[in-house]
């Protein structure tokens, strides 16, 4: 697929801060994207309770967006 800094990984990155997940999901590695998706938005549903949740969520997401941008496959 595309190498780092690429256009697919900027559209990828993109699509990630949008909604965790989605850019592993456009360069096709799924169990990635799935997994991202699960652990930031329950996280995120977490946090709409407890703070703790949130702190790990918002560097989760981070991790997400830098993965999509960095990914070489």
């Amino acid at each position: 697929m595309s190498g780092q800094g690429s256009t697919g990984n900027v559209i990828a990155a993109i699509c990630s801060f949008f909604l965790p997940g989605l850019g592993q999901l456009v360069q096709g590695r799924i169990l990635a994207a799935l997994l991202f998706f699960l652990f930031t938005s329950g996280f995120y549903a977490l946090a709409s309770t407890l703070i703790l949740p949130f702190i790990i969520a918002v560097p989760l997401h981070i991790w997400c967006i830098i993965d999509a941008a960095r990914y070489r496959g």
